[in-house]
């Protein structure tokens, strides 16, 4: 069994609730209230933001070269990438990158990049590999499963774009690029380490699970 195959494994169990979380089965269906969608997407912009920063920071303490060089990939991915996908949103709600960087972050989001960048700062670099993994799989992981239950949620007038973005294969290569560096960073890890690595891992998934509650009451 693999590092990433262990940490998915260990929390198969949130992973599974995921999908009937009333957030994702809204997306699913199309019935979800579009305030909901909006507060989300400017948390998520924000959440973003940080997220970034731990990449930054796994880049700064990487030794290797190659690993450097997908951390700091992954920077330009996530600010020109993925995050477009939040700015064509904000746009059809009319809400402006501005605006939403000085939106005030929510207590769950705050708490949940806040334990990244702890991690990204004091632990190393497969402990970095472990934070950012939940977040990255889990998003396709939700999409592809929304897909295979609801197909036509890929041409919704609104969901689509959303939902597309994160099965399309570019995506899936991307994260097959985190996976294969996470089981690399691991390799030779002691059985003590490895249960460190789970208990990242775990606590990150508590927290996506959080900040899709976060979305659907709205809470600040």
């Amino acid at each position: 069994m693999t590092t990433t195959e262990r940490l998915l494994n260990v929390s198969k169990e949130i992973w599974e609730a995921y999908h009937e979380h009333p957030f994702v089965k809204g997306i699913a269906d199309g019935s979800l209230d579009k305030e909901k969608f909006k507060y989300y997407m400017i948390q998520d912009y924000l959440y973003l933001i940080d997220y970034t920063k731990v990449f930054a920071l796994g880049a700064a303490k990487e030794k290797d070269l190659s690993a450097m060089k997908l951390f700091a990939g992954y920077t330009h991915a996530i600010l020109d990438g993925e995050m477009d996908i939040h700015r064509a949103y904000m746009a059809r709600l009319g809400i402006t990158p501005e605006e939403a960087e000085t939106a005030n972050v929510a207590l769950d989001n705050l708490s949940y990049t806040s334990y990244m960048l702890r991690v990204a700062y004091e632990e190393g670099q497969a402990e970095v590999a472990a934070a950012i993994l939940s977040c990255a799989v889990s998003y396709e992981v939700i999409a592809k499963k929304i897909v295979e239950k609801h197909p036509e949620a890929l041409n919704h007038p609104f969901y689509g774009e959303w939902v597309s973005g994160y099965v399309a294969d570019a995506y899936h290569e991307e994260n097959q690029v985190l996976i294969d560096l996470m089981d690399r960073l691991s390799d030779g890890y002691s059985e003590k380490q490895l249960q460190h690595l789970e208990e990242i891992f775990m606590a990150c998934s508590r927290y996506e699970m959080a900040f899709w509650d976060m979305a659907w009451e709205m809470r600040r």
